[in-house]
């Protein structure tokens, strides 16, 4: 794993959900820089939200978010941009443009009212195609590339956004095991290489177990979090989904269904 050093992301008895109806509570972890973490969890349990509320889409109900060491309703939206990038699952509305110009959409923050590109920005996004295998692509039409190419765009016009946390709300939905698996890998290279932490949310449990350096589990109770081997160690897997219909194989990191 990449080094690591100052906490990124700090999360302290966060509640969330809309209005006053509480989705998930009693939520703490922190997140270095370097770091890939992914939140897992049975649907209903609150992800998403969690996503959305960490984005600053909709507000918390209680509890502290840092991001950088500072609250998150402290931020404008405009410094937020420069701190924090996101990729939902809807698809965006963009996708008449080209891979490229997708892709510079993640410079918007840092260019002028005209929206001209630096020599910088143009770097940012030369490095963001290298990155995720897209120059050859650089002049397609997103909405002619594939589920697995067009998620791969996403996630490189967050990383040419160039901030110090991306969040993904499952990026790996409707993809092929190999496409996952690439995403994945890809998401995990991007932490350790250019040192930016990623929270993503995933149903993808075994992939994430592999892969990720720390792990959030949306329980509804305790919603354990730490490296993945300590969780298996600690039987927080084994407790996810009802024993007499699935059960966790700790020596593989698996789940096999109960016959």
């Amino acid at each position: 794993m990449a080094k690591v050093g100052k906490n990124i992301l700090s999360i302290k008895d966060l509640a969330i959900g809309y209005d006053s109806k509480i989705v998930a509570e009693h939520i703490n972890f922190e997140l270095e820089n370097g770091m890939l973490c992914g939140v897992v969890g049975i649907n209903g349990i609150g992800k998403s939200t969690l996503l959305r509320t960490l984005g600053g889409f909709q507000p918390k109900l209680s509890g502290d978010i840092l991001l950088n060491e500072k609250p998150l309703e402290k931020y404008t939206s405009s410094n937020l941009s420069k701190e924090l990038s996101v990729v939902l699952t809807e698809q965006p509305a963009s996708k008449n443009l080209t891979v490229q110009e997708l892709i510079a959409l993640g410079r918007q923050p840092y260019t002028n009212w005209l929206g001209t590109l630096t020599k910088e920005d143009k770097q940012q996004i030369e490095a963001s195609l290298d990155a995720f295998l897209l120059k050859d692509l650089r002049h397609r039409k997103c909405h002619e590339l594939s589920d697995g190419q067009l998620q791969r765009v996403l996630v490189s016009r967050a990383m040419a956004q160039d901030t110090s946390l991306i969040l993904l709300d499952e990026p790996t939905t409707h993809l092929d095991l190999y496409h996952k698996v690439q995403i994945l890998k890809m998401l995990q290279e991007l932490a350790h290489n250019k040192q930016k932490t990623i929270l993503f949310t995933t149903h993808e449990i075994e992939l994430a177990i592999q892969l990720c350096d720390r792990i959030l589990i949306l329980d509804g109770k305790d919603n354990p979090f730490g490296d993945p081997c300590q969780l298996i160690e600690q039987k927080h897997f084994d407790r996810l989904f009802p024993s007499e219909m699935v059960q966790f194989d700790a020596k593989t990191g698996s789940f096999k269904v109960s016959k």
